[in-house]
């Protein structure tokens, strides 16, 4: 299933997005890091809807107040869960972080479910697996109780916003366009960031001129940020354009063992042996959730 491609694909290319977004957050603060992904991504995100418009010829946009309020609410939703991810970044490390953000597996289901979504009981099974090996996987020390509850709370927080936003994106896809969800995942994709450019970048023109110029100064790092958070981004509006967001965020938990790995690598992060077992849990999550 081409979904299932897309998240795939989507994964690693968020951890390098997060990776690079983590060194940015000290000097430009986390918002400022936070536009960072919107800002520099839009001209590559521009840039592939109009390729892909153009390999799309029959595509019958249609405009309506349902994809202006999706797009919006994503819009809004990802702002916030981008900066509570960064703030979980620095209080509880970039692994742990990473995967408390992974609540919106869970939570994206029931919002899905809300919206009108439905999901067969295998996949309800998936998700709640993957779920506890999230929770295993992600649970702090006792040494590191105290910044680990702050970190893991900022990164539920994370969670909650991602799971509105996804599921905001896959209204928009299917308001739009549904039958060439491409076209339609990366108009919303260019639309959202177009929104967020302009409110986060007004609101920190205002409130913090220094994390703009901050911003402005790492532009080398912003442009490789912006790269792949755009690319992350269209594989996942393109995925939500085809499936719930219950599954599509399932098969988005192989990013956890990769932003584990990144982590030893990068931050000298070590990973126990409670964590392997959670990350195994959620990769049985993932499989049951994809079978069908």
């Amino acid at each position: 299933m081409l979904w299932i491609i897309m998240t795939a694909a989507a994964a690693p290319l968020q951890v390098a997005r997060n990776a690079l977004q983590r060194g940015l957050v000290g000097e430009a603060g986390p918002w400022g890091a936070t536009l960072v992904r919107f800002l520099f991504g839009l001209p590559f995100s521009i840039t592939m809807f109009a390729v892909v418009s153009a390999l799309t010829p029959l595509a019958q946009p249609q405009l309506s107040m349902r994809f202006g309020v999706a797009v919006i609410v994503g819009a809004l939703a990802q702002m916030a869960a981008t900066g509570c991810l960064l703030l979980a970044m620095r209080r509880s490390g970039f692994a742990v972080a990473t995967v408390m953000q992974q609540s919106s597996l869970p939570l994206g289901a029931v919002v899905g479910i809300a919206l009108g979504d439905r999901l067969p009981a295998q996949a309800w099974v998936g998700v709640a697996v993957a779920t506890v090996g999230l929770m295993i996987l992600s649970w702090p020390k006792r040494a590191d109780v105290k910044g680990g509850l702050a970190g893991a709370g900022l990164g539920l927080a994370s969670g909650l916003a991602f799971a509105f936003a996804l599921n905001g994106y896959r209204q928009a896809g299917l308001a739009l366009d549904p039958a060439h969800p491409i076209y339609s995942a990366l108009a919303g994709l260019v639309t959202a960031q177009t929104f967020q450019s302009l409110v986060l970048g007004g609101v920190l023109a205002v409130a913090s001129p220094k994390s703009l110029k901050a911003v402005a100064s790492s532009w080398r790092t912003s442009l490789g940020a912006g790269f792949f958070g755009s690319a992350a981004s269209a594989c996942w509006f393109g995925a939500l354009a085809m499936a719930p967001a219950g599954p599509v965020r399932a098969v988005g938990v192989i990013e956890a063992p990769i932003a584990a790995a990144v982590g030893r690598r990068l931050f000298k992060e070590r990973v126990s042996t409670r964590q392997w077992i959670g990350g195994t849990l959620a990769t049985v999550g993932v499989v049951l959730t994809v079978l069908r």
